[in-house]
């Protein structure tokens, strides 16, 4: 579906009212929640926040995000990383280790599916949901999709021992289970049909709509050849591994989130998840779920119209929702090809896309449409959200409203939330720590700024920790 096929009128509406130029403090403005409902979200009693949780683990947390948030310390571990010192076996190993011990176990649920099983029951036991992520990516062939596709059908499988409803997603990346290069293929080819509708694309299958007129185009600025026979081969083979695993996730009712990308290969990650969505999500039942990244500046935009297209076609339709963590390398991408960042100009103009996304799918919720995972650790939008879904009359344990945050990160505002009545999870990602690996430098790199901001949960950890002392409650 085309976006000069939607009414104008329609548009003008959408435009104005979720203006994302706009501050954060002018959002909250409009929403106008009303005065009692400002305090749903209660982070100021550290002791009840934290009351699930034992005090070294409290004391083990307190560190590791002071150690994350410390730049130089950063800086140290990803020049270590990605240095010939990782070539010598015997100081891999003790790295490794040393990871292992620090970073890994503080922001992964472990090495095994296992480990992974038990870290959902443990969070589970203090109330929240684990988000299940075999955490591979990025692969270059067919027998390592076709290895990836095993795991994650695992995955699914295992989380049926599990207790009940305390697993709340499968999270899969596709380029886990196609090829990059292919998926960067199918992008340029899809740019391009954007560009000139009358570009035929053989292989296509039904979706919804892919791009807006403010998407970035310029990753594809020549007509790109068609796929070659060998190429709509590697296509169909990686359908039919999504199928598959969309399929055992129908099976055993566990939710499916893909992840997003780079702009440079969304394009395609969207048509396998909306192509996929219109086939599985049935009967009011959003099984497959989508990622709306509002750090770009086509965000609302995109999202207004695929579920739009969705409903006109009787497809329930799930999104996640997250500001994004590809900032220095879209910008650095796009600044190589002479044009502007896809990415809003200030952390203000992004705080109020995401606002405004939120504002558009509680109100697509309370009207008994779509389904949203809030994925964010920003305190203002996590408050808002809550204030609007009480405000809109979502009640309390409603299946198509999820918050969620990173395993380790924004515990107050998990728990929070969870103390509010709303479903919270957290992203548990598992698999060997060399595996784990670029997740972890992903977290270190494009979430500078975010992990400088855990200071709230340092200062309240910190609280209850003298508290406890104080108290002697040493054996919880």
């Amino acid at each position: 579906m085309d976006r000069r096929l939607l009414p104008a009128t329609t548009l003008r509406l959408f435009n104005r009212r979720f203006n994302s130029t706009v501050s954060t403090a002018t959002v909250l403005q409009t929403l106008k929640p009303e005065p009692a409902a400002l305090t749903i979200v209660n982070l100021d009693d550290h002791r009840k926040l934290f009351a699930s949780v034992s005090t070294s683990k409290l004391l083990r947390s307190s560190i590791n995000l002071g150690l994350a948030s410390n730049e130089t310390f950063v800086d140290f571990g990803m020049w270590v990383m990605n240095s010939r010192l990782m070539e010598t076996s015997l100081v891999r190993d003790v790295i490794l280790k040393t990871v292992k011990h620090t970073m890994f176990e503080h922001f992964c649920a472990g090495e095994t599916t296992e480990e992974a099983g038990e870290c959902v029951r443990k969070i589970h036991d203090a109330g929240l949901r684990g988000m299940l992520v075999y955490a591979v990516e990025h692969t270059g062939d067919n027998t390592g999709c076709d290895r990836n596709l095993e795991g994650f059908l695992r995955c699914v499988e295992f989380s049926k021992s599990l207790p009940p409803s305390s697993v709340s997603f499968l999270i899969a990346k596709i380029t886990a289970i196609c090829p990059i290069g292919l998926l960067r293929r199918v992008s340029d080819l899809l740019r391009w049909q954007y560009k000139d509708p009358s570009f035929n694309l053989p292989w296509k299958l039904h979706t919804l709509p892919i791009f807006s007129t403010s998407s970035p185009l310029y990753h594809t600025l020549q007509k790109p050849p068609p796929l070659t026979p060998e190429e709509e081969l590697d296509l169909e083979l990686a359908h039919r591994r999504l199928q598959k695993l969309c399929q055992k996730c129908v099976q055993e009712s566990v939710p499916l989130l893909i992840d997003a990308e780079y702009t440079s290969l969304q394009p395609a990650i969207d048509y396998f998840t909306y192509s996929s969505a219109i086939k599985h999500n049935q009967d009011g039942n959003p099984i497959v779920y989508g990622t709306v990244q509002a750090y770009l500046k086509d965000a609302k935009e995109r999202l207004f119209m695929a579920s739009k297209a969705a409903e006109k076609l009787g497809v329930p339709m799930g999104f996640k929702l997250v500001r994004g963590a590809y900032m220095s390398s879209e910008t650095e991408s796009a600044s190589s090809l002479g044009y502007d960042s896809p990415i809003h100009n200030s952390i203000d103009e992004t705080h109020a896309c995401y606002n405004d996304c939120a504002g558009f799918l509680l109100e697509r919720i309370a009207n008994g449409n779509d389904a949203v995972v809030f994925a964010t650790h920003n305190i203002d939008s996590g408050k808002l959200a809550a204030c609007r879904a009480r405000n809109l009359g979502i009640q309390k344990g409603n299946r198509r409203l999820e918050f969620a945050q990173l395993y380790g990160m924004s515990e107050a505002l998990s728990f929070g939330l969870r103390n509010a009545g709303f479903q919270v999870s957290k992203y548990l990602p598992y698999g060997p720590v060399d595996m784990v690996m670029p997740y972890l430098l992903r977290r270190a790199e494009e979430n500078r700024g975010l992990l400088s901001t855990s200071n709230i949960d340092r200062v309240l950890m910190w609280k209850e920790l003298k508290r406890r002392i104080k108290s002697l409650e040493f054996g919880k």
